[in-house]
C-alpha cells in the first residue's frame, strides 16, 4: 500500500498488558510514516500510562466497561471519530464491540485481522492473526503488513512523565543504599496469583538478606498486600505502596527497582518494557500463548504440567481444585532467581 497516510488511530481496548504490547507496532508505525499523527485507543484508566508517549499525538479511554458498553455506543463512537479526519484505523482488538467502531468510522483503509467472521465487514483490509504460531507482539505487527511493515518489531519505548520520574526519584533517594525488591501479588484472575503465604515467605527470605522489599498493588489489592505483608515476619520492614500510586508514578517506581517479582499481569509488562530485572511467576497461563515478558532481564518460573495452560487468563477456581501450578513454584526458587538477579546488578 503506497498512500502516505496522515492520521492514524490504533485502537487496542483489551487489558493494561497488551497496550504496552503494542509499543512496538506504534514505533513502527512512526518510523513507516513520519510525518502522520498517531492517535491511541485503549481501554478506558489505562490512557494515563501513555500519556507522555512522545510518538502519539493522542491518548483515549474506551469506556468498554462503562458508559460505552452498548453495542449503540459503539456505533456512535465510530461514527463520531468518523469526523475527525483519520484516514487509517487499526484495530489490535477482536470484539465485536470493536469491529462495530471500525465499521461505524467510514475511515477509507481500515486493517484488523480476518477472524471473528465479523471482521470481513469491518475492514477493508484483513491478515491473519496465526494465534499458535505467533507471540503476542509479531501478532500485533502483522497488522502492518498491508502497510509495507515487517519484522523483526522495534524495540518498545515508555516515556513517562518528568513529575512521575522526579517523584520516584525523590523516593529511592530516602532510601538505604540496598537492593531493592518489589513484588506485586495481585492479578484480576484469582488462579494467576502465587499464594499470598508464599509472598510472605519470599519478603523473610529477601528481608534476611538486608533487602529492602516495596509492595504494590492496584486498586482494590490493597487487602491482599496487607494480608501478605501480616502474613511475613519482617513485614514491619516492607515499604507498602499498595493503592498509592498512579499507573504512570507506577511505572516510573517500578523502573527503578533492582529487581520485581510478579505474577502474569499488566505490572509484569510495564517492567520488563523497561528493562527492569524481572522474576514472573505463571501457573495458569504459559509463555507459549504468547504474552510472555521479553528481553535478557526476564525470567519466567513455571512448572510444567499437563494440565497447563487451563484457559488464556486463568479462572477464580482451579479447575483441578489442586493450583499446583502455582503452588509447586517453592518462594526458595523464587528468592533464588531474584538473588541471582540482585547479585548480577549489585553484589550484596
Amino acid at each position: 500500500m503506497s498512500i502516505e497516510f496522515k492520521k492514524i488511530s490504533l485502537w487496542q481496548t483489551a487489558f493494561l498488558g497488551d497496550a504496552v504490547l503494542t509499543l512496538p507496532l506504534i514505533n513502527a508505525l512512526e518510523e513507516r510514516f513520519p510525518g502522520a499523527e498517531i492517535h491511541f485507543f485503549v481501554r478506558a484508566g489505562v490512557e494515563s500510562l501513555f500519556a507522555a508517549q512522545k510518538n502519539l499525538a493522542g491518548v483515549y479511554g474506551f469506556a468498554k466497561r462503562g458508559d460505552q458498553k452498548s453495542l449503540k455506543s459503539a456505533i456512535e463512537y465510530g461514527r463520531s471519530l468518523g469526523r475527525k479526519g483519520f484516514d487509517l484505523f487499526i484495530s489490535a482488538h477482536t470484539s465485536m464491540r470493536s469491529a462495530l467502531v471500525a465499521r461505524s468510522t467510514g475511515v477509507p483503509v481500515r486493517i484488523g485481522y480476518d477472524a471473528p467472521w465479523y471482521n470481513r465487514f469491518a475492514y477493508t483490509h484483513t491478515v491473519q492473526r496465526r494465534f499458535n504460531e505467533r507471540a503476542e507482539i509479531e501478532r500485533l505487527m502483522a497488522l502492518g503488513v498491508p502497510l509495507g511493515i515487517g519484522l523483526p518489531a522495534p524495540e518498545p519505548e515508555l516515556d513517562l512523565p518528568e513529575e512521575s520520574l522526579q517523584k520516584a526519584s525523590d523516593f529511592y533517594s530516602s532510601l538505604e543504599q540496598v537492593p531493592v525488591l518489589g513484588i506485586h501479588p495481585g492479578s484480576v484472575w484469582e488462579t494467576k496469583r502465587w499464594p499470598a503465604e508464599y509472598f510472605s515467605k519470599l519478603i523473610d527470605l529477601a528481608s534476611a538478606e538486608g533487602v529492602q522489599v516495596i509492595a504494590f498493588g492496584g486498586p482494590g489489592e490493597e487487602e491482599i498486600v496487607s494480608r501478605i505483608i501480616s502474613g511475613a515476619h519482617s513485614g514491619d520492614k516492607v515499604l507498602n505502596l499498595a493503592g498509592t500510586l498512579n499507573l504512570p508514578d507506577l511505572a516510573a517506581y517500578i523502573r527503578m527497582l533492582d529487581c520485581y517479582v510478579s505474577n502474569d499481569s499488566g505490572p509484569m509488562h510495564i517492567a520488563w518494557v523497561q528493562n527492569v530485572p524481572l522474576v514472573a511467576i505463571f501457573g495458569p497461563t504459559v509463555e507459549k500463548l504468547g504474552f510472555y515478558p521479553r528481553g535478557n532481564n526476564s525470567t519466567v518460573l513455571e512448572e510444567r504440567l499437563a494440565c497447563r495452560p487451563c484457559g488464556l487468563h486463568g479462572g477464580k477456581v482451579c479447575p483441578e481444585k489442586h493450583h499446583n501450578c502455582m503452588r509447586l513454584i517453592t518462594p526458595a526458587k523464587v528468592w533464588q532467581t531474584v538473588a541471582e538477579k540482585l547479585s548480577a546488578g549489585s553484589p550484596f
